[in-house]
C-alpha cells in the first residue's frame, strides 16, 4: 500500500511552456471606465461639430450679405428706372410746351373751334395725364424760384412785389418745374409807405389838438 503524504494536494497538469500568470483568468475591465480610443474619438467628433459650426455661421453671414447687397440693388435700379422715366416725360413735354402755347393763345382769341377744338383738348388732356401741371396766376407774389419777370412797373394798391400779368405760363410736373412762368410784375410805388406813415403821424397830432385848445379855454396850466 501507499501512504499518502499529508500537506500536498495534487496540482492539475500543466502543459509544458506555459507559465502560472497564463493558468490563472485575468480580471475583467472595471465597469464605468471608458478606454482610451473612444474618448479620443469623442474628442474628434467636438473638434468636427465645431468646425461645421464655424462654417454654417460663416455661410450665413455671407448669405445674409448677399441678400442685403441684392435688396439695396433691387431699390437702386427701381430708382434709376423711375429717374429715367422722369427724365424721359419731361423731355418730351418740354418738346410740346410751344404746342400748348399756340392753344393758349387760339384760346384767347376765340379761334379754338371745331376740329381743331377737340384735337387742342385731346393733347391738353394727355399732357396732363403725364403729370404736366401748369401755374401762374395774376395778383400772386413774386416767386423768383417759379416766375420770371419780363417786364416792371410801380404801383400804388399793391403792398410787396406782385404778378400783375402772366405774359407765358409756367408748368411743373410733380415738384419738377420744367418751365418758368413769365409775368409782368408791379412793386409798391416808392415813398407810398412814407406817405402813410406820415399820414398816420399826422392824425395823431391832430388828435393831440383839441387837448391843447382845452388848455387855453381852462386859462392855460397853472402858473408858479
Amino acid at each position: 500500500m501507499t501512504e499518502e503524504t499529508p500537506g500536498f494536494e495534487e496540482k492539475p497538469d500543466v502543459p509544458s511552456g506555459a507559465t502560472s500568470d497564463d493558468a490563472e483568468p485575468k480580471a475583467a475591465p472595471k465597469e464605468g471606465a471608458a478606454p482610451a480610443g473612444d474618448a479620443n474619438a469623442d474628442a474628434g467628433l467636438v473638434a468636427q461639430l465645431d468646425q461645421v459650426r464655424t462654417a454654417l455661421n460663416e455661410r450665413t453671414a455671407d448669405l445674409q450679405r448677399l441678400q442685403a447687397e441684392y435688396q439695396n440693388y433691387r431699390r437702386r435700379v427701381e430708382r434709376d428706372r423711375v429717374t429715367v422715366k422722369e427724365i424721359a416725360v419731361a423731355n418730351l413735354l418740354t418738346e410740346l410746351l410751344p404746342v400748348l402755347d399756340d392753344i393758349g393763345r387760339a384760346r384767347e382769341h376765340g379761334e379754338l373751334v371745331g376740329g381743331f377744338k377737340s384735337v387742342a383738348e385731346s393733347t391738353e388732356t394727355v399732357a396732363a395725364k403725364l403729370g404736366l401741371q401748369q401755374f401762374g396766376k395774376e395778383g400772386e407774389p413774386f416767386d423768383p424760384t417759379i416766375h420770371e419777370a419780363l417786364m416792371h412797373s410801380y404801383a400804388p394798391d399793391v403792398t410787396e412785389t406782385t404778378c400783375v400779368a402772366i405774359l407765358q405760363p409756367g408748368y411743373r410736373i410733380g415738384e419738377r418745374t420744367i418751365r418758368p412762368a413769365r409775368v409782368a410784375v408791379a412793386e409798391p410805388q416808392p415813398g407810398a409807405q412814407t406817405a402813410k406813415t406820415d399820414k398816420a403821424g399826422k392824425a395823431e397830432g391832430a388828435e393831440d389838438k383839441p387837448e391843447a385848445a382845452d388848455d387855453k379855454e381852462n386859462g392855460g396850466p397853472d402858473e408858479g
